[in-house]
């Protein structure tokens, strides 16, 4: 699944190649990827729109037009593919921007990405992007902030974490990473984290969600960026995927938490 690093590769591979362009027309063929409003009106508004920029908050693609803001959620495994006219379009091509010279084509073989089309003022304070937490070099991200979030979360920290109503862009691969570095047990309850864990939970948000963007993201299981651009974080994994702890050696413990899976060094995050 596309998380924060994955989203600002493919971002930044579609700065080089859509800013600047016009939008001529729309092809909708899954008309319940739009959130907000009809397809119809969709294509309406969208046509003769430029892309003026791109920018991401948590998860989301936030395309800037002349009028509105595009946002994108990828979901599972959502993609952009730039095309020829006379490129057969798939099955799984649900949403298709015509160019002059080219298509941009939303790939998602699961159908779960969703799109919203926004007035430009005021975004922030609308839905979905006012139901997020802060990004993860937010200064306001501090342990008082997240000790006040977590004072009443009974759940295991390694589901909490994921909660982007928090703290955005941390999926499943980067949790796993962010709590072995910071020496804590999956399972511990996020109201019982001390200061020192919190600040830990921080720093090492910001270190592995740092270096995977550096590094274009994870490529793993269903997911590659645009164009074929391939993350090559998934070589720095320490214990996501792996059988053997990289500082003890003893294997990994993998279980299921809340429906995701876990690895852990039992040694490691007592």
């Amino acid at each position: 699944m596309p998380e924060l690093p994955e989203v600002e590769t493919v971002k930044e591979v579609l700065k080089k190649q859509i800013l600047n362009q016009k939008i001529l027309d729309v092809i909708v063929n899954y008309p319940k990827m739009i959130e907000n409003m009809s397809s119809l009106e969709f294509i309406n508004k969208l046509k003769n729109q430029t892309i003026i920029d791109i920018k991401r908050r948590g998860k989301w693609l936030l395309f800037e037009l002349n009028d509105y803001y595009l946002l994108s959620h990828l979901r599972m495994e959502g993609k952009y593919y730039i095309k020829n006219f006379n490129d057969e379009v798939t099955r799984h091509q649900h949403i298709i921007f015509k160019f002059k010279d080219f298509e941009l084509r939303y790939n998602d073989t699961r159908k779960f990405g969703r799109m919203y089309l926004l007035d430009k003022d005021n975004i922030y304070n609308t839905k979905p992007l006012n139901e997020l937490g802060y990004e993860p070099w937010d200064d306001k991200l501090d342990i008082n902030y997240l000790k006040s979030k977590y004072k009443n979360k009974r759940l295991p920290i390694k589901t909490v974490l994921l909660d982007q109503s928090i703290i955005v862009g941390i999926g499943n691969i980067y949790d796993d990473e962010i709590l072995f570095l910071s020496k804590i047990n999956p399972y511990k309850k996020a109201s019982e984290l001390t200061d020192i864990e919190l600040n830990n939970i921080i720093n090492n948000t910001k270190i592995v969600l740092e270096k995977a963007i550096k590094l274009g993201g994870t490529t793993i299981k269903t997911y590659t960026s645009s164009e074929g651009v391939h993350g090559r974080f998934q070589n720095e994994l320490l214990v996501h995927t792996k059988t053997n702890c990289p500082i003890c050696n003893s294997k990994l413990n993998i279980d299921k938490i809340n429906g995701r899976s876990t690895y852990y060094c039992i040694n490691c995050q007592k």
